[in-house]
């Protein structure tokens, strides 16, 4: 068991100032396989001051330099991917190899996409009589969710060391362990003291204390949406930058000339991925009338390949939720789906046959599913997935774009062009055609409910940085000769 015991604030590892301490557990075994250190207000007060006292000299560092710390980070998380991938298995219950390919592989890709963006990006631009310069926003808390904890870091950090900000950030609790390890690369990449610091614990303790903060000039917050509108409440009382990577609802519109199965298996693969523990989830399948029945059996044939065990198993497609609060709310939306009268064709609120001790659900699927029903409307954070119909193309926009939420979504058909039709109508920040892969130089975010602001590319990078116009006094026309 790991007994992480110090902060890393102000380019050291220090004791925090309580002596409490928070339990981590192993997704799939339910053991604590971690503790970690319980910080308080006045542990946030330490690092945001490191913070603070550390901006002036990194603001005016060159954006080259910048870039080449930004790059030593990567290639130190690129030598410790493997222990990355394992750690956040561990952790969270993605199955290893994928963890080690996604949890590991994103975060470092990250740090090397915006070492290249700190050294190419046009910091500067003359309009008219006016200078117009990019500054970094200042001191910015980050507060992360646990589901992709280090990609969710890393899309902060990154973006924002580059942009001349220094960081405190604030992981969630429930898989922190990742984060230690991105303190101890930091350090070793030799990053000035103060720029990156790093304090756990709760959100009501840690988080709202940087939030509150006075030298805090932006918050950059992902998580629900509830926990989003409090951020920006808080945010809200000094006037402060607040970027929210928030919920999701999102649908997959399956045309009627779609690949049918190619599209079953696809929604099913973007529903179920990390057990259903991803924002933009396609937990809802829009087909027509006419297919439900072939799309019903499809979806019921995929979900049972995805074969549930231990993240560590060979053959494991899919793993368990991250904690056993997760696992009781997910079982909670699937029986409210069975009381709401949709329709079950597999999976169900009980334990796997033979996974009782984990944090395990069933994969699920509902058919005929009302649109306004509860598993319709709320994120359910979990391998659920919804089957609605549609009676036509009007009809599939309306119900997509039904929820209050707007942060991803889906579009098959064969007709390229008619799939990019019915893409744009949708309220959503990101929409795949025909299974398009996720892109991390696009920018990632949410419209309505699932918050304001974009990471990853140089969209990300902008986020942190202010405008300044400087105006300057033009030349003196010269004068015209005369004969």
């Amino acid at each position: 068991m790991q007994a992480r015991d110090r902060l890393y604030i102000d380019g050291a590892w220090v004791a925090p100032h309580g002596t409490g301490t928070l339990e981590v557990h192993s997704a799939s075994t339910e053991a604590v396989i971690a503790r970690i250190p319980a910080g308080n207000a006045a542990d946030a007060d330490a690092a945001v001051r490191a913070a603070r006292a550390a901006f002036d000299a990194w603001s005016r560092t060159p954006p080259a330099e910048r870039a080449g710390y930004l790059a030593r980070i990567h290639e130190g998380l690129k030598a410790r991917g493997e222990e990355i991938g394992r750690t956040i298995a561990a952790e969270v219950g993605m199955p290893v190899k994928l963890a080690t390919r996604i949890q590991a592989g994103s975060p470092t890709f990250t740090f090397s996409m915006y070492a290249k963006l700190a050294a190419s990006f046009e910091w500067e631009e003359q309009v008219g009589n006016s200078l117009v310069v990019r500054e970094p926003v200042g001191v910015v808390a980050c507060i992360t969710p646990w589901n992709y904890p280090l990609h969710q870091i890393a899309a902060k950090v990154a973006p924002a060391l580059a942009a001349g900000c220094t960081v405190v950030l604030k992981p969630s609790e429930v898989a922190p362990l990742n984060a230690f390890i991105l303190a101890e690369v930091v350090h070793a990449a030799g990053l000035p003291r103060g720029v990156f610091n790093l304090v756990t614990g709760t959100g009501p303790e840690v988080g709202e204390a940087l939030v509150r903060h006075p030298e805090v000039d932006m918050v950059s917050f992902t998580g629900s949406t509830r926990a989003g509108k409090r951020v920006a409440a808080l945010g809200a009382d000094a006037v402060k930058r607040v970027a929210l990577e928030l919920g999701g609802k999102s649908a997959a519109i399956i045309l009627d000339d779609a690949d049918l199965a190619a599209a079953v298996k696809g929604t099913l693969s973007a529903c179920f991925l990390n057990s259903g523990q991803t924002c933009s989830a396609h937990t809802r399948m829009l087909v027509p009338e006419s297919k439900y029945a072939e799309a019903a059996r499809l979806a019921t044939e995929e979900a049972a390949r995805y074969t549930v065990g231990d993240p560590f198993g060979d053959t494991t497609k899919l793993g368990p939720l991250v904690s056993a609060e997760q696992r009781e709310r997910v079982r909670d939306y699937i029986r409210k789906g069975v009381a709401e009268g949709a329709e079950l064709l597999c999976g169900g609120p009980d334990a796997p046959p033979g996974l009782e001790r984990g944090y395990y659900v069933q994969p699920t699927v509902f058919g005929r599913v009302d649109p306004a029903s509860t598993i319709a409307q709320e994120e359910i954070f979990g391998p659920v997935l919804a089957i609605i119909t549609y009676r036509d193309e009007e009809e599939a926009v309306r119900i997509a774009n039904g929820t209050p939420y707007g942060l991803a979504g889906g579009v098959w058909s064969a007709d390229e062009a008619r799939a990019l039709a019915v893409a744009r109508r949708l309220r959503t920040g990101q929409v795949d055609i025909n299974g398009g892969p996720f892109n991390m130089l696009a920018p990632f975010g949410g419209f309505k409910q699932s918050g304001r602001g974009r990471e990853l590319g140089r969209y990300g990078l902008e986020e942190f940085l202010e405008y300044k116009s400087l105006q300057m006094k033009p030349a003196p026309k010269p004068e015209t000769a005369r004969n």
